[in-house]
């Protein structure tokens, strides 16, 4: 395990064929046979592509009997727009997939690589998802976010901050899921600055003041994606780690996906914020067979 955990995926995949040629065996069938339970997880999704992995948990997000705005919300609101068209590319939707998946707390999601496309993301997300929910998740989905050019343009910064004034009314949603969903993360900072200024609170007090259930939870992750993306997942590592029994779904998603990104801002967020590191932390919370594996994709203590 120290070997999958300390390499890029790229190595890894390197591995997975080398290992084919050397035995004539499949790694990841070889590991299988020998591991189970959230370890095994890790291993699959360890020597998964970056792809293959965001579309297994969209998949499992949009197919949940529970609420999908969050994984769904943070795979397609944190993924470049390259890894994005992938991801959508090779999502699957398999038969045994249309089964109502509930994740590691309850029936395991199938631990099988996926294989055969047969229903596109935006198909289940119409299917799974509802209003605002479902527009954020649809535009979010298309990619079309504005590429930061090294330019502010200060007209339009004015233009939206008096754009989502006036979309406090009913019936503005449209604008809200333009703006949040468009425009690049440069210009809504200063969006979100400017709108301060002038109302006087953070545009965050306008969404709570002005949607409820998953419209609002889905606007205020945005808002955390657009303002601070390494602060966003340490909120989420801290929250999986505050529960009675660790969520490792989340610890492992995040740990694995962004190991090669922003782990590091990430982590030094984490201990800025919950003044405890989040090596610590998982030492402390996290037992059983996917500990050391769970540590070792942290990389190691803060001091």
């Amino acid at each position: 395990m120290g070997v999958l955990t300390n390499r890029t995926r790229e190595q890894r995949q390197l591995i997975c064929r080398a290992f084919q040629e050397r035995t004539q065996q499949d790694l990841l069938k070889s590991l299988q046979a020998a591991l189970s339970g959230n370890l095994e997880r890790i291993v699959i999704a360890l020597l998964q592509s970056a792809a293959q992995f965001d579309a297994q948990e969209l998949r499992t997000a949009l197919k949940n009997s529970g609420p999908a705005e969050d994984v769904a919300l943070e795979i397609l609101a944190t993924r470049s727009a390259s890894h994005l068209q992938e991801c959508l590319m090779v999502y699957k939707q398999s038969k045994s997939g249309r089964r109502r998946e509930r994740g590691w707390q309850g029936s395991p999601p199938s631990l099988a690589l996926p294989t055969d496309f047969q229903v596109e993301a935006e198909e289940d997300i119409k299917s799974e998802t509802s209003d605002i929910l479902q527009e954020l998740l649809l535009a979010l989905a298309k990619g079309v976010r504005d590429r930061y050019s090294g330019i502010i343009d200060y007209n339009l910064v004015e233009q939206d901050v008096q754009a989502l004034k006036q979309a406090e009314a009913p019936s503005t949603e449209g604008t809200w899921v333009l703006i949040f969903t468009q425009r690049n993360l440069e210009h809504l900072i200063r969006v979100f600055d400017q709108y301060q200024r002038c109302t006087g609170h953070e545009l965050e007090k306008t969404v709570q003041n002005r949607f409820h259930g998953d419209a609002q939870a889905a606007l205020l992750s945005l808002a955390s994606v657009i303002k601070n993306t390494p602060l966003y997942f340490a909120d989420k590592l801290h929250q999986a780690l505050q529960d009675i029994k660790p969520n490792y779904q989340v610890l492992m998603r995040i740990l694995i996906s962004r190991s090669e990104t922003d782990l590091l801002s990430i982590r030094a967020e984490f201990k800025k914020k919950f003044g405890k590191s989040l090596y610590s932390s998982l030492q402390d919370a996290v037992k059983g067979d996917c500990r050391s594996a769970l540590l070792a994709l942290c990389r190691g203590e803060d001091i």
